[in-house]
């Protein structure tokens, strides 16, 4: 789109705006077409000049933008510049109902004299002025401190070639490294090659050198680089590394979840992916809870995720053989488990999250050692300006535990709060709120009645697969555990409806007298059955007794 030369200077910038700029060009492919364009502080508009105003007008919200870029034409007989800009807006789907986020490019012809040099110049003018614009614009959720974010940054992306279908590598490139680009983040790709790679990778890595780590694969592989990162002598440092995610698995369950948290319509497949994809390039970094699990060989790994026992644990693993079949493994398995449907015997206990001391998030270090994910600037908190910060933690539970045991004491769990001290035998955050797998459970937790359990599953994050939104009310940076359990007695078809209606966050409302949901602060499980799994992120750990508390804001999540 050419400006046409006879006009005034082609763009200004309004006192007192924020890059508010004008403009008048012609088509890139037939110059008889004309079009004004303005940038506000919030959209870009794009209206074509004909004799019937305002019948061709397109206004794109800066919040959908990723990137612009100003550039020439290879070809040197043309002076003109050019700027693209790169939009991500929701539109309505081409088959189904709803609306997912698809790529819409917007390209300029600047041509304003002979001079290629001043016309490139205004070219990246308003590349410029569109990129800062956007970075404004950044939709943020209400109650939420985010990380004010800059380019550029240097990303590390960690891809798993055989998680979910195999496909993970070839979803990158088809997707996500022209969205990189798009959006000016450099990026260094690594291939893992086999398990435990990425966690040696975090272990080891000279994080002075990356601004984010991004994970694209499916859950696992993101649980490798947590714990190596939280193996490391700096991990406090090294733990606010600012981590992103990208679905290339089967369950992507935090894919799912960040998806969740920026309040976007459902989505899954290749939409959820193009929707992370734009989460990542927009590059906001909020808090999220880490919970430490301690297991009976004294082994203590760090989980962002799930720890599960029984039934979704079962499934988990036993569904593994048909991995090839994607996302669709989970509910053969489940179909396969709900034949012969098992109860296991144990042992569950809680600390109440009105019994626990307060805790509070940990706040990200004020001078981190390594470069944040802005790496022109350091990232500086946004100040909260919501009334309802914390309303999320006052909801109680939907459906209150009948069959437990309450004690009266709460001295048996020390006052002080949970934050990031360091244990004096392993360096990581100490977990004031847990006795000893083999000390007896403190007077202020809440022992369950129940010995027969279907299931039990903590979740500390929304979804526990792309269309299972099993806690509707969790958020990455809550600080609880939302723990749910089914006692025996449950009929299969109940059993099964249940997880149906998780499919859209429905099955605290199915009132299954066997479905018990409490949110706590830490839980111990002690398995009386003598085989079965427990899954911790949906990776399969020794089987015995095991417990856990969570940590509040300790790690850093790129969430939007």
């Amino acid at each position: 789109m050419e400006k046409d030369a006879t006009e005034p200077e082609p763009s200004r910038q309004r006192s007192g705006a924020v890059g508010l700029m004008y403009g008048e060009f012609t088509d890139t492919l037939d110059e008889r077409l004309r079009y004004s364009v303005s940038l506000t502080d919030s959209a870009l508009t794009i209206q074509k000049i004909t004799s019937s105003p305002g019948r061709c007008k397109v206004v794109f919200n800066l919040t959908d933008c990723v990137g612009c870029r100003a550039y020439r034409e290879q070809d040197g007989a043309d002076v003109a510049g050019y700027f693209t800009v790169f939009f991500y807006p929701f539109k309505r789907r081409w088959m189904s109902g709803g609306a997912a986020r698809q790529k819409v490019e917007q390209r300029f012809r600047v041509a304003l004299v002979q001079d290629s040099d001043a016309n490139l110049q205004e070219a990246e003018r308003w590349a410029r002025r569109i990129r800062d614009a956007s970075v404004r614009q950044i939709h943020r959720r209400d109650g939420v401190v985010y990380a004010e974010v800059c380019r550029p940054c240097r990303v590390m992306v960690l891809v798993n070639p055989h998680s979910g279908r195999g496909q993970a590598l070839q979803l990158f490139t088809g997707h996500i490294q022209g969205m990189l680009k798009e959006a000016a983040v450099p990026y260094t790709l690594v291939i893992t090659e086999h398990q435990n790679h990425a966690r040696e990778l975090a272990r080891k890595a000279d994080l002075s050198q990356w601004d984010a780590l991004v994970i694209m694969s499916g859950d696992g592989l993101l649980f490798e680089v947590i714990n190596g990162l939280m193996e490391r002598e700096d991990w406090e440092q090294a733990i606010q590394t600012p981590l992103g995610i990208l679905p290339g698995g089967s369950g992507n369950a935090l894919a799912a979840s960040v998806h969740h948290y920026s309040q976007s319509p459902p989505a899954w497949n290749e939409e959820l992916l193009l929707s992370c994809g734009f989460l990542l390039c927009k590059g906001l970094v909020g808090s999220m809870d880490l919970v430490s699990v301690h297991l009976a060989s004294k082994q203590r790994l760090f989980s962002f995720l799930s720890l599960a026992w029984g039934f979704v644990a079962d499934v988990d693993i036993e569904s593994e053989k048909y991995r090839h079949v994607g996302a669709i493994r989970f509910l053969m398995g489940t179909l396969v488990r709900l034949a012969s449907l098992r109860v296991y015997r144990g042992r569950l206990a809680y600390l109440p999250v009105e019994d626990a001391p307060k805790t509070e998030a940990n706040p990200p270090p004020s001078a981190p050692q390594h470069r944040s994910l802005c790496s022109s600037l350091p990232c500086q908190p946004a100040p909260d300006t919501s009334p309802n910060h914390n309303s999320r933690l006052n909801h109680r539970s939907v459906n209150s535990n009948r069959n437990t045991v309450a004690n009266a004491s709460n001295n048996a769990v020390t006052a002080k709060r949970p934050e990031t001290h360091a244990d004096s035998r392993t360096g990581a955050p100490a977990d004031s709120l847990l006795p000893g797998l083999d000390q007896p459970i403190p007077e202020s937790w809440t022992v369950v009645r129940e010995e027969d359990f279907v299931l039990v599953l903590a979740m500390y994050q929304s979804h526990l697969a792309e269309d299972l939104w099993t806690a509707p009310g969790a958020a990455a940076d809550d600080g609880l555990i939302h723990l749910f359990y089914v006692t025996a007695g449950i009929s299969r078809p109940a059993l099964l409806r249940l997880f149906l209606a998780m499919e859209k966050g429905a099955h605290l409302a199915c009132g299954c007298p066997h479905l018990v949901y409490e949110k706590v602060r830490a839980l111990r499980l002690e398995p009386l059955t003598p085989q079965g799994m427990i899954t911790v992120d949906g990776e399969m750990v020794e089987y015995g007794p095991v417990q856990a508390q969570v940590h509040p804001g300790l790690a850093r999540l790129i969430c939007g």
